[in-house]
């Protein structure tokens, strides 16, 4: 009759110390069925769980081997009804849920704990992304970023992600939670909106401000954002208040665009992993593809000023690429990549980038408002937009490791 047990190993880590226990477990004539260890700030610990189909020393042989490797050791007995739990927890849906703040307070973690415990969700692997913090006790360079995994079973993800978002809030910490699965890790394209998430600005309000029509166009914004005006509606009637508007303010403008914290960063990363980058805009092709030159972008959408004699006329040539048309070049670019739509990710700040969100493998509001980080899946807030390599699962170490370069 097999004989199930778990080897936990702790101990000062050094050289040598899984072969030793290997070869202990090898003697013994055991069969591994699961192995995990990590190393934190010096100290190993191992556990193992293997079975025994003869009758053999196991124990005597781990003792010793620990004794001769520096390793307090243990070996459990575990039953057959304990094997079926651990063996049904293992197939549970996996969770990831990820941390992110300038600083993570250490209250955070009783507060998500309590969280999890209440979904009935167990905490299976908690690993830091970010680098570390520095001595004198200031900011990280990228912020700090812990990632834990969690399994369970049926449970309200909904309901998880607004209390969630919540909690964060009250702590100002960003807690973003994923479904685990094998498209995590390999996704391939990334699409942004660009007024206020690649740039720290709205490209209309800039251009309106030096037309001196800015109160205008802004009573505008306001009807819209009162439900009075749709997207379309709204975009026209300040189109058509920047009407005469100089061309050579536009070149002025693009150039003075202040970029959004981190963007250049992420761009570099995006570029050398291999991934095809997007802009899908309802603001304006001639500030897109400005950004395109600076930072590498593959393609970019967004509509187009019609400029005539040196003057801007106040209409955009159609079709207008408002909330729909975005959803739909996400999936067109998809589609022609040969890529799933969970091999998505986007990125937008407005409720203009909600449907282009949903439809992406991973949707992040980034810096948005409550009423649009309460409908998209994930957000972040605390730091700057080349976190969204912390919800793509990169640690920060890996990504200084030239060897990742496409």
């Amino acid at each position: 009759m097999t004989r199930r047990l778990l080897i936990r190993a702790t101990g000062a880590a050094r050289p040598g110390q899984l072969a030793g226990l290997g070869q202990a477990l090898a003697r013994s004539g055991a069969r591994l069925l699961d192995i995990n260890q990590s190393v934190t700030f010096g100290m190993v610990s191992l556990e193992a769980l293997v079975g025994l189909d003869r009758d053999s020393d196991l124990e005597g042989a781990l003792h010793e081997a620990g004794d001769s490797l520096g390793l307090d050791v243990q070996a459990i007995q575990v039953s057959a009804e304990d094997y079926q739990r651990w063996s049904a927890h293992a197939s549970q849906p996996r969770l990831i849920l990820t941390l992110l703040a300038p600083h993570l307070p250490a209250g955070i973690l009783a507060e998500v704990g309590a969280l999890t415990a209440e979904h009935g969700l167990t905490v299976e692997l908690i690993h830091r992304l970010s680098g570390r913090e520095p001595l004198d006790g200031g900011v990280p360079a990228f912020g700090a970023c812990v990632e834990c995994w969690l399994r369970g079973e049926e449970v309200d993800l909904d309901s998880l992600r607004e209390k969630a978002l919540a909690l964060g809030a009250m702590h100002g910490v960003d807690i973003a939670i994923q479904e685990d699965s094998i498209w995590r890790r390999h996704r391939r394209l990334v699409c942004f909106d660009m007024d206020s998430t690649l740039i720290q600005a709205e490209v209309i309000d800039e251009l309106a401000r030096r037309h001196g029509v800015y109160e205008d166009v802004a009573a505008v914004t306001e009807r819209a954002m009162r439900g009075e005006l749709d997207f379309q509606q709204s975009f026209r009637e300040r189109m058509a208040k920047l009407k005469g508007l100089d061309e050579a303010v536009l070149a002025e403008i693009a150039e003075e665009l202040p970029l959004m914290d981190g963007v250049e960063r992420l761009m570099k990363h995006l570029k050398r992993l291999g991934y095809r980058t997007a802009i899908l805009s309802g603001g304006f092709t001639y500030f897109a593809r400005h950004l395109q030159e600076k930072l590498g972008f593959d393609e970019v959408h967004a509509n187009e000023l019609v400029i005539e004699n040196g003057q801007v006329t106040g209409e955009v040539r159609e079709p207008i690429l408002d909330a729909s048309r975005k959803a739909e070049l996400l999936r067109e670019i998809a589609a022609r990549e040969g890529l799933t739509m969970e091999q998505t990710i986007a990125v937008g700040d407005g409720a203009n980038d909600l449907k282009m969100l949903a439809a992406a493998g991973l949707g992040i509001a980034f810096r948005a408002k409550p009423l649009v980080r309460s409908q998209a899946r994930q957000s972040i807030s605390t730091l700057g937009i080349d976190a969204v390599l912390y919800l793509m699962g990169y640690r920060e170490g890996d990504l200084e490791d030239d060897s990742l370069a496409g």
